[in-house]
């Protein structure tokens, strides 16, 4: 399983939200290039990389903090935030990224996103599938719809998506365990490589996403706030 630290970013600097305020915003470090460093001095070989601000302007904003990481580090990163166009796609690979993420486009203009998948290719293009109480959530979070999270990630996994990052925003950066249950139930249900995010809080967290076969784990809040440790991470990698 990978082991996938998250970096978010707000004005340039790293910061970690609770269910996705943005009024409960904590910044852990105004330089996120250290961070990174420090991912991958303890052999992490990922990173997921969320644009805030993008999320929330509905365009690429911070994609020189992706520029600068991926310029400085050999970490393979994952950016999302923001990316409503074929613009923002090349600007994120330009600036080092090697995939992508798309929820809330995948939502509102499916048939954009589906352009991109087969332009750009499976490997290249994850599905975000960001929900609370099963339904999906777009727009940074700011707006649920009435689709429920498995029937959208089966109706993608039908066009030939491979990567989900599935993350439960109520459990998002609260430190209370992940949702183990509809991991499992997606994972029943569907073929795809589910990338777990969300509520992580300890390294037995961490360990119970992978015997439940999740192909990722991406883990915020617990390594800023010390629950676990990135020598523990490391013995995972």
């Amino acid at each position: 399983m990978r082991i996938i630290p998250a970096i978010d970013i707000i004005d340039g600097k790293c910061v970690r939200l609770s269910k996705g305020d943005y009024n409960t915003k904590k910044v852990y470090n105004e330089h996120p290039l250290e961070v990174a460093k420090q991912f991958e001095y303890h052999g992490i070989q990922y990173l997921h990389l969320v644009d805030l601000d993008g999320a929330k302007s509905k365009h690429i904003v911070n994609y020189k903090v992706l520029e600068q990481i991926a310029g400085h580090t050999s970490l393979k990163i994952d950016f999302g935030g923001g990316i409503k166009s074929e613009q923002d796609i090349i600007i994120a690979f330009n600036s080092g990224a090697g995939q992508i993420t798309g929820g809330s486009i995948a939502v509102e203009f499916p048939e954009i996103f589906l352009d991109w998948l087969n332009g750009f290719g499976a490997e290249k293009i994850i599905l975000g599938a960001d929900y609370n109480l099963r339904k999906i959530a777009i727009n940074g979070w700011l707006k649920d719809v009435e689709i429920d999270v498995i029937d959208f990630i089966k109706k993608f996994e039908n066009q030939g998506i491979k990567y989900v990052i599935g993350t439960d925003i109520s459990k998002d950066g609260m430190l209370a365990g992940a949702s183990e249950d509809i991991y499992t139930e997606i994972l029943s249900k569907t073929k795809i490589s589910l990338i777990a995010s969300g509520g992580i809080s300890n390294i037995a967290d961490v360990i119970k996403m992978k015997s439940i076969g999740c192909e990722g784990t991406i883990i915020g809040k617990a390594i800023y706030e010390g629950r676990i440790s990135l020598q523990e991470l490391s013995k995972l990698c």
